[in-house]
């Protein structure tokens, strides 16, 4: 068990206020990157940060946000350090976080709750999937209806799907499982 000291607590509240720049309703906390702040001495601070994936183009922006952050609150060094075990998954989401995901009209990723890789099949660019070969349907963010088509797996960035939704007639983005 790690023991995390008030300072470390309060650090890790700090750069955890930090909005995600490609999703700036999310904070990094919400959307589980952050991982830990470990204060070392009488000014340094080391925060631990995992991408959501290895290639992430946001991480550099992350690490610069944290850095200014904990500066403006008075920590003098500040060192950000990408860690990639345990990789990051859509299950470290908060709940907080899939409920601005749905308001601001992502539909969030299904939880998974056995914790084991998500099975992906490829297959046509625009493909309808039958509610029956769907875990969990995924809900409309603006109706809530599950009756969603897939429109395209990218959407404006690598992490997020396209979908339409067949009731209200509205595009939306789906936060891809990972």
């Amino acid at each position: 068990m790690v023991t995390v000291t008030p300072l470390e607590a309060e650090l890790l509240a700090v750069a955890g206020s930090v909005p995600d720049p490609e999703l700036p309703v999310l904070t990094l906390e919400e959307l589980g990157v952050l991982r830990a702040v470990h204060v070392h001495g009488a000014d340094t601070v080391e925060v631990e940060l995992t991408p959501t994936y290895t290639g992430c183009p946001a991480l550099e922006t992350m690490s610069a946000d944290i850095e200014r952050a904990l500066h403006e609150h008075g920590v003098r060094e500040v060192t950000v350090r990408t860690v990639l075990s345990p990789a990051w998954s859509t299950d470290d989401i908060s709940a907080e976080g899939r409920r601005k995901l749905r308001e601001f009209g992502i539909a969030p990723p299904r939880v998974s709750h056995d914790h084991e890789p998500v099975a992906l099949t490829l297959g046509p660019t625009r493909t309808a999937v039958p509610a029956t070969d769907r875990p969990e349907p995924v809900a409309c963010p603006h109706c809530g209806s599950a009756d969603t088509e897939l429109l395209t797996r990218f959407s404006s960035t690598a992490c997020k799907a396209l979908r339409r939704c067949l009731s209200c007639r509205e595009p939306f983005d789906h936060f891809k499982e990972l």
